[in-house]
């Protein structure tokens, strides 16, 4: 066999296979995760709210991509329990049931006890310096608006779960506070000035380096949160 008949057989041995599938290229694979996580994110964050329809072509619109990887997405957030399909085969976004979200906060319980513990060690940073002297100002009469009492709540539990110096364990804090927030329970106003005393008692422990008593702070915060909700619901059912 010649030189030119061997590089035709060497071509059509490469060639793929006709009906065989082939394989999804890295550009889609990386389309597929990013629009995955995307849909995540506004579902955990509340852009998409419980009870929202997932319109294929509309969130391929507004993501830019095309309704493939929006169907592949929605997908796999629905084995996740993020979204639901309801009688008419709609996907919608998943309302968070009231046991649930109790066994959320279990869970956080202990996460979040072990992340405030490892974060004693390091004695703080200034973000969490600078996240006291804003609660501070609540202390002292200053009334947040209810995005900004929610944005320093998760600021502060952010800082204290990446002070655990865990990549895993904030990951885990910081997807679990975001599911808890796909359940409405209203504002509780009644929590803001337990939960300042709180947040200081956690923050304080961690700066002056004790790991048990920022340990038993954040179970105590965590345990109040829940025993709040729990009230909440009693006095709405």
């Amino acid at each position: 066999m010649g030189l030119s008949q061997r590089a035709a057989v060497s071509r059509r041995s490469a060639a793929p296979r006709s009906g065989a599938p082939e394989a999804p290229s890295a550009a889609a694979a990386t389309i597929g995760e990013a629009t995955y996580l995307r849909l995540r994110d506004m579902i955990l964050g509340a852009a998409l709210p419980a009870g929202e329809a997932l319109q294929e072509q509309k969130l391929a619109d507004m993501l830019g991509v095309s309704r493939t990887p929006i169907r592949e997405a929605i997908t796999r957030l629905t084995s996740e329990g993020l979204v639901e399909r309801t009688s008419g085969l709609t996907p919608v976004v998943r309302r968070l049931t009231a046991n649930e979200f109790i066994e959320i906060l279990h869970v956080r319980r202990l996460l979040e006890v072990e992340a405030a513990g490892r974060a004693a060690g390091t004695g703080g940073s200034e973000a969490l310096r600078a996240i006291r002297a804003r609660i501070e100002r609540f202390r002292a009469g200053e009334v947040p608006t209810p995005a900004e009492h929610v944005a320093v709540d998760d600021a502060l539990h952010a800082t204290v779960a990446n002070l655990a110096g865990s990549r895993v364990l904030a990951e885990l804090i910081g997807d679990l506070r975001r599911k808890t927030k796909m359940f409405d329970m209203g504002h509780l106003p009644e929590r803001f000035a337990p939960g300042v005393a709180e947040h200081l008692a956690i923050i304080d422990a961690i700066l002056e380096r004790e790991a048990t008593r920022a340990q038993d702070a954040m179970r105590r915060h965590i345990d109040n949160v829940r025993s709040s909700v729990i009230d909440h619901l009693r006095r709405l059912f």
